[in-house]
C-alpha cells in the first residue's frame, strides 16, 4: 500500500512539475492571444492551450484559482515567445502585459492630421478613424454632430492595443479631454459668457496662432477684445481650415469664402480647427488682460502686437524692411 501511495504521489508530483512547473517550448513565430472584457478563465486558459502556450488548460485554471488572480486578469493582446511556466504565462496577464502601440498625438493636430498618424502606426484605416471622428453614434450621442469630434480628441501619448477600433481611439481621446472639464473649468467657462464649444473653438485659435508657448494668453486677450467689440478675428488658421485636410496658401484662403473664414464675419467660427492642448485651453480661459487688438508674426514665431491698426499696419511695413 505504502508503494502504491509513493508512486501516486510520484505520479502527481510529475504531472505538477510538467504542466506547473517545466516551461513550454520555444513558440516561433510567438502567437498573439487576445483577451476579451469579461472573458471567463476557462476560455482564456482554453485559448492559451489551443495557441501551444501551456500545456493544460485545466493546469492554467486550477494554477489562477489557487493563487488568487483569477480574477486579476486583464483584457488585451499578448505575445507568448514560449519558454516560459505556466506562472509565467498567467503572471503576464494578471498584471496586465499586453501588448500596446504608442502614438504621440501632437497639440495643435487636426482630425485628419491624427487619422493618418494612426494609419501610419498601423493600427487603423484613416478614413475609419475620421468617419468615427466627424459621424458616428458616439459622436452623435455626446451632442457632438455634425461637426464631429474636432477639438475634443486630446494632444497627448496613448498606448493604444494592436487591434484597437476606431471608435475606441475616439472614445479614449475623448475621455481623456473630459477629464480636464472639471467644475472648476466649467464655472470658468460659465463666467466667461462661453459655451464649452466656444471656449474649444478659440483654444484651437490660439493654439495655431501661437508658436511661443509665452503667448499663449496674450493671443487669447486679442481675441476677446475684437470679440468683445464686434470686430472681424482675421485669423490666417481658421481660412485655411478644412475637413479634407487641404492647407491653401494664405493669400488664397482668406479670399475664400468659408464658414471658418473669420476675415468674411465677426465672431468665432462654427467649431475648433484643431485640437489644442492644456496650455491653449487654460489661455483661452485666463487671457491676458491687455488693449492690443492685432498681432503679427515675425519670422522667428514671435508676434509683434499692436493696439490700433495704423500701429499694425506699422509693424507689417517694418516686417518687409519698407520705410
Amino acid at each position: 500500500m505504502l508503494v502504491i501511495l509513493l508512486l501516486l504521489i510520484m505520479g502527481a508530483a510529475g504531472l505538477a512539475y510538467r504542466y506547473w512547473l517545466e516551461p513550454g517550448p520555444p513558440l516561433n513565430p510567438p502567437p498573439v492571444v487576445s483577451v476579451q472584457p469579461g472573458q471567463g478563465l476557462r476560455q482564456i486558459a482554453a485559448a492559451l492551450q489551443e495557441r501551444g502556450v501551456v500545456r493544460s488548460a485545466l493546469a492554467a485554471e486550477i494554477f489562477a484559482r489557487l493563487t488568487g488572480v483569477a480574477r486579476e486578469l486583464k483584457p488585451g493582446d499578448y505575445r507568448f515567445a514560449g519558454n516560459e511556466t505556466v506562472a509565467q504565462v498567467i503572471g503576464h496577464i494578471a498584471r496586465g502585459e499586453a501588448l500596446f502601440v504608442t502614438v504621440a498625438i501632437p497639440e495643435g493636430a487636426t482630425v485628419h492630421q491624427i487619422a493618418q498618424k494612426l494609419q501610419a502606426a498601423g493600427l487603423v484605416c484613416d478614413w475609419r478613424f475620421e468617419r468615427a471622428a466627424r459621424d458616428s453614434s458616439l459622436i452623435r450621442a455626446l451632442g457632438l454632430a455634425p461637426l464631429g469630434a474636432e477639438g475634443y480628441l486630446f494632444p497627448a501619448t496613448y498606448r493604444f492595443p494592436p487591434r484597437v477600433t476606431a471608435q475606441e481611439a475616439v472614445a479614449t481621446m475623448l475621455e481623456r479631454f473630459d477629464s480636464l472639464m472639471t467644475p472648476q473649468v466649467q464655472t470658468r467657462i460659465f463666467q466667461l459668457g462661453l459655451t464649452p464649444r466656444q471656449l474649444v473653438t478659440l483654444a484651437s485659435m490660439v493654439e495655431k496662432e501661437a508658436k511661443v508657448p509665452a503667448e499663449r494668453p496674450l493671443i487669447a486677450g486679442v481675441f476677446y477684445n475684437r470679440l468683445r467689440l464686434h470686430m472681424p478675428l482675421q485669423s490666417d488658421p481658421t481660412a485655411q481650415y478644412s475637413f479634407d485636410g487641404s492647407v491653401p496658401p494664405v493669400v488664397e484662403a482668406v479670399h475664400t469664402p468659408s464658414a471658418f473664414n473669420t476675415y468674411a464675419f465677426a465672431g468665432l467660427p462654427p467649431g475648433p480647427i484643431a485640437n489644442p492642448g492644456q496650455a491653449s485651453i487654460e489661455a483661452a480661459l485666463y487671457p491676458s488682460p491687455t488693449n492690443y487688438l492685432y498681432f503679427v508674426a515675425r519670422k522667428d514665431g514671435t508676434h509683434i502686437f499692436s493696439h490700433s491698426l495704423k500701429e499694425h499696419d506699422r509693424a507689417i511695413a517694418s516686417l518687409k524692411g519698407l520705410p
